[in-house]
């Protein structure tokens, strides 16, 4: 029955292997929880356990250039009220490699712009974490925050009513503005401009940088190390083999 319902997700429904596998995963998950209470069940639970799943080839990571970015920076109307709060979340975004979803949650109250300026979110997996900022997004936000005005508990980027943007509004709005960049850049032009594109580049930078690979992965809010070493294809020559080793000693702290 499980492998039947594995098969028509890929054939009649038209999902990919990745799809599948995240299908795959919360049946495993669900069938290890029963073993130990229903052992009367135990060879079938152990069928299902052994249900592989498929391999995946992971896609390359899609980024901006630092050219690139500062063309979609620079896109929005600043002369309008939602020109300049589209500059602040697309430079929150660039420079924070905040997922859409915490881009969209930001409350003003997350706000810390005295020394040590930093952004604080609830990320997946419920888990909080501090971003730190750079000077010059610091500046932009504390421009925007006298304008803003607001609660603590307001919306740091609302919409016109005042209310949250959507993740989809967030969305169309970071392509709006790639598209108006590409006047001025017109390699943006190939790129699909998402604002998980956004978060790949802040990831790249970071990477480029040489930035020790456990930093990355708190940073951009990973779980699981080997998520964050997708970036390592992209970080200089004679950094790749420390990015390796923090890789491998990470991976023995988490099995310990």
């Amino acid at each position: 029955m499980v492998g039947a319902f594995l098969q028509h997700l890929e054939t009649e429904r038209g999902n990919t292997a990745t799809t599948r596998n995240a299908r795959l995963a919360a049946i495993h998950s669900f069938f290890r929880h029963a073993l130990p209470r229903a052992p009367e069940h135990a060879a079938l639970i152990q069928r299902v356990l052994a249900i592989p799943p498929k391999r995946v080839d992971r896609a390359i990571v899609d980024y901006l250039t630092r050219t690139e970015t500062d063309a979609l920076i620079a896109a929005p109307d600043t002369s309008t009220w939602t020109g300049r709060r589209d500059n602040a979340l697309i430079l929150v975004a660039v420079h924070t490699g905040l997922r859409v979803t915490e881009l969209a949650n930001l409350r003003i109250r997350d706000t810390h712009l005295a020394a040590g300026a930093h952004l604080r979110c609830h990320g997946k997996g419920r888990k909080d974490r501090c971003t730190p900022l750079t000077s010059v997004t610091a500046k932009v936000l504390r421009t925007w925050l006298k304008e803003r005005g607001g609660q603590p508990d307001d919306p740091l980027f609302p919409t016109r009513r005042g209310t949250l943007l959507s993740r989809d509004a967030i969305a169309r709005l970071v392509a709006k503005h790639a598209k108006a960049a590409e006047a001025a850049c017109p390699s943006l032009t190939s790129k699909n401009v998402t604002p998980h594109t956004l978060r790949h580049s802040y990831g790249t930078a970071l990477a480029e940088a040489g930035v020790d690979l456990a930093v990355m992965q708190a940073l951009l809010g990973h779980a699981h190390v080997d998520t964050t070493a997708r970036y390592i294809h992209l970080a200089p020559a004679h950094v790749k083999a420390e990015f390796d080793a923090a890789r491998d000693r990470l991976r023995s702290q988490s099995q310990q």
